[in-house]
């Protein structure tokens, strides 16, 4: 029997050619679970306002090992020593760190499972794999979680400067077209080394550093918390809090098998069994879009109205300001929708709600960013820098917005 070639080169819009590095790499990416990224948008509903912005999660892992390939031939030049077996983890683990997202990323974790975020979600999708694999990713696995004794090694997976955020700024800035996010990954990564366990940037890498937090904090009010796609995400999580309602009274609603399956059950991380897990392992956007496209004609006002309003992107019209909006003028606006649509008060919330949002580029005291000068001193970023707004950029900045529908007069 022939055998099959497994050192495949894929072709990445942003960084050209990414080669797999090995069989183990191969056999993640043609399982099951990860494919399923292909189908799981990687800025949810944000290309109802970027119309490129249709990248997916699966695009994102893939540029983030190659970062990380970078990131190993880096600090292997520098000295600092990674072993075979290490190198190999780092793959798989910075390759299947965002394997838990639910489809359009955040919506499902805020609607219909409760409290299971999808950092847990992928580990579990982790260890399941690990199981099949006999036990090749229990070092990426233990990288993973931070419990391996090198610490740099996590880092360059989660912290204030790892593969993930590198490849997610300058992937988001160039599907979205806004390029005050498009940092030099590639520069930060040779600036990268390691001192006693800890990852650092040496010296003449301070105004990348900026840049990157710099780009984060545009990133975050002009795309990621941009006021449509605020919208958007909010409306989507309370079409599915509406459809769990309803299916939780009786209510029989068109849905794929995976998405029926969360909506007619309560799901906590205590049952979110192996079983749970291989029914989410089905469900992407696609289950998502389709069903909203059903429930435009439910009997319900409103999960027909709101689903209509994602598809057809009809959305609420929304206010944001720097102080919380005033109780009362929430009433009246609830008041005036449930006499304008004929419903109760207490469905015209599904139309008239607030929230806030925080923006924060950088967090002083958690897993810092440190400099390295050339005579062996080390500082944090912000007290490195000569730049004032660094500062600025670690302390949080909240708004408060209100979205409610638009008026045709």
């Amino acid at each position: 029997m022939k055998k099959r070639n497994k050192l495949k080169i894929l072709n990445d819009p942003i960084y050209g050619f990414i080669t797999i590095p090995n069989e183990l790499i191969f056999d993640l990416l043609e399982h099951r679970y990860f494919q399923r990224l292909r189908r799981i948008s990687q800025m949810g509903l944000s290309y109802l306002v970027y119309p490129g912005a249709h990248h997916t999660r699966f695009h994102h892992a893939l540029g983030c090992m190659y970062l990380m390939q970078k990131a190993v031939r880096v600090l292997g030049f520098k000295g600092v020593t990674i072993s075979e077996e290490e190198e190999e983890a780092l793959y798989a683990a910075i390759l299947l760190h965002d394997i838990g997202h639910g489809p359009f990323s955040h919506a499902m974790e805020h609607s219909i499972v409760n409290e299971v975020n999808h950092e847990s979600i992928s580990l579990m999708f982790m260890e399941k794999i690990n199981e099949e694999f006999n036990g090749s990713l229990t070092l990426a696995i233990q990288i993973f979680k931070g419990e391996y004794h090198r610490n740099f090694l996590h880092q360059l997976i989660s912290s204030q400067l790892d593969m993930d955020r590198l490849d997610y700024l300058k992937r988001d800035s160039f599907y979205t077209g806004v390029a005050e996010g498009n940092i030099n990954s590639e520069r930060l990564i040779t600036m990268l080394t390691v001192v006693n366990d800890e990852l650092m940037i040496e010296e003449k890498g301070i105004y990348s550093v900026e840049k990157f937090l710099l780009a984060r904090r545009l990133m975050y009010w002009q795309v990621y918390l941009h006021k449509t796609s605020i919208v958007a995400e909010n409306l989507l999580i309370r079409v599915l809090q509406r459809a769990k309602e309803l299916v939780e009274k009786g209510t029989e609603l068109p849905a794929s098998r995976a998405l029926a399956f969360f909506l007619e059950n309560i799901i906590t991380p205590d049952n979110f069994t192996p079983e749970v897990l291989d029914t989410f392992s089905r469900l992407d956007d696609y289950d998502i879009v389709s069903a909203m496209k059903e429930w435009m004609n439910v009997e319900d006002f409103v999960l027909s109205k709101l689903s209509s309003m994602i598809i057809d992107r009809d959305l609420l019209k929304i206010k944001i300001k720097k102080k919380p909006f005033e109780k009362e003028k929430e009433k009246k606006q609830i008041h005036k929708i449930s006499k304008k649509y004929k419903i109760s008060n207490e469905d015209a919330r599904y139309f008239v709600f607030g929230g806030t949002i925080s923006n924060q580029a950088y967090h002083q005291n958690k897993q810092n960013i440190n400099i390295l000068y050339k005579s062996r001193k080390i500082l944090d970023i912000v007290k490195a820098t000569d730049e004032y707004n660094l500062e600025a950029l670690s302390k949080p900045v909240t708004k408060y917005f209100m979205c409610s529908p638009k008026y045709k007069h």
